[in-house]
């Protein structure tokens, strides 16, 4: 949708209401939603803007900005390749199928990368089968100090299925869900936030065999992601030994300080839209960028939305090296980010 308010335009805000994607209508949302194109209007209409259509306007500009733009980086070809050919490979698989473990650092990009696998073998099937009532794609996250049971009700929810209660047996919940499952066509289940399910647990034991069940009664790949999942304890024991012996791994990791880098805050900062903002700016800043985020995409990505909103609120229109160092990002690159200039004190 590209935007063009006029100055004298005064229609309201209207705030859209998003489900998350671990539900059925949210993750619709998700695959159906294009970025929004947003074009700034000229130099002379902005100024001549009354109050109510610029803070329409700023408000628009601000939506834009705080919207995630999905970058094409390694991780998520790679993790899109190897999705597509584990559902490729278990399209006349009998029993249990080959699965896909994403294993990283936090904000390196592997929720993107799950949900983008997602979004592409979605809309794939919706061409290959149009006017189908299918359910491709399940997304689900691991639940906290979760039980098997808990599993099961993420998977009844996401589906919608009728409120769950107490009388209801976790195989009464796992049988409903199996049933819609198959009549629904899912082949491909997302399971996020695996790195909760420890094994060194009871509950992560039940955990963990609930959802062999899950992939040995559907005909679906499941595609898992969490965080240092190899050192969570996701493959202790024998269950753990059946999982590493049926999944692939794939690391993901800071990007070098390289041409993907370079490419990265190209990217990003072709997306601001601010009327003052210099072309270019944060091309000449990446070293600095990759100093405040340790290269990780997810901190970045943080960055320089946060500092494009910061430059709307106070009329800046830019983002300028000062601007940057006010905006915080998560600790861990806080953290280090210090620790370098502290290192670098001492060396001098």
């Amino acid at each position: 949708m590209v935007v063009n308010p006029s100055a004298d335009d005064t229609a309201p805000f209207d705030e859209e209401r998003i489900e998350p994607p671990t539900t059925l209508a949210g993750w619709r949302h998700f695959v159906d939603r294009d970025t929004a194109a947003f074009n700034l209007v000229s130099p002379k209409l902005w100024e001549a803007m009354g109050e109510k259509a610029r803070s329409t306007y700023d408000e628009r500009r601000i939506d834009c900005h705080s919207e995630l733009h999905v970058v094409r980086t390694s991780t998520v070809r790679e993790v899109a390749h190897q999705g597509r050919l584990l559902t490729l490979l278990s399209r006349r698989e009998h029993g249990a199928r080959r699965g896909l473990i994403i294993s990283g650092e936090r904000t390196t990009g592997k929720t993107t990368a799950l949900r983008q696998l997602g979004r592409l073998h979605e809309l794939r099937t919706r061409q290959r089968y149009p006017d189908s009532r299918r359910v491709p794609v399940v997304y689900v996250t691991a639940p906290p100090k979760g039980s098997h049971r808990k599993l099961a009700i993420e998977f009844a929810r996401f589906l919608g299925l009728p409120s769950i209660s107490p009388r209801h047996n976790t195989v009464d919940i796992t049988s409903a869900v199996c049933q819609v499952l198959i009549e629904a066509r899912t082949d491909l289940v997302l399971v996020d936030e695996i790195h909760l399910m420890n094994l060194a647990t009871t509950s992560g034991e039940e955990l963990s065999d609930h959802l062999k069940y899950f992939t040995e009664h559907l005909p679906a790949t499941f595609i898992y992601a969490g965080i240092d999942v190899e050192h969570s304890g996701l493959f202790t024991g024998i269950r753990g030994d059946q999982i590493a012996g049926r999944c692939t791994l794939l690391h993901t990791g800071p990007f070098p300080l390289s041409s993907e880098w370079e490419a990265l805050v190209a990217t990003m900062e072709a997306t601001l839209r601010l009327h003052h903002h210099k072309a270019d700016t944060l091309a000449g800043l990446r070293p600095y960028l990759y100093q405040r985020t340790g290269g990780m995409i997810g901190s970045l990505s943080h960055l320089i939305r946060a500092a494009a909103i910061s430059a709307i609120l106070d009329g800046s229109e830019r983002i300028t090296r000062r601007q940057l160092d006010t905006v915080h990002v998560d600790h861990a690159s806080e953290r280090a980010f210090r620790g370098e200039i502290r290192h670098s004190q001492a060396a001098g």
